[in-house]
């Protein structure tokens, strides 16, 4: 017989997201690092200072999908539902039915 309730495993699958989140904007924000830096190399080797920076859009590709990693692990899409939350839209949806 198990020792946790269904709210410890929901709260314990919700913990587990949330760190898996945040382990994935870790690897993202590496990943963003390395290519930027093979980038820019690639573009000063190649062209040099006063030709055209091709790199700044995969650089900018790059820091929007960095920021939606760190907005899914740490920004508004990251809040628990609780109870309470469920009740105000169960209440809501009750509403506009009358």
């Amino acid at each position: 017989m198990s020792d946790s309730s269904p709210d410890d495993d929901a709260l314990r699958a919700e913990a587990r997201k949330r760190v898996k989140a945040k382990r994935d904007f870790f690897s993202m924000l590496a990943i963003f690092v390395v290519v930027t830096v093979l980038l820019l190399v690639i573009w000063y080797v190649t062209s040099g200072p006063g030709s055209y920076f091709w790199p700044i859009w995969p650089i900018i590709g790059f820091v929007l999908a960095t920021v939606f990693a760190a907005l899914d692990a740490w920004g508004i899409t990251r809040r628990f539902v609780t109870e309470a939350d469920v009740d105000a839209e169960v209440e809501r949806m009750t509403r506009r039915k009358r």
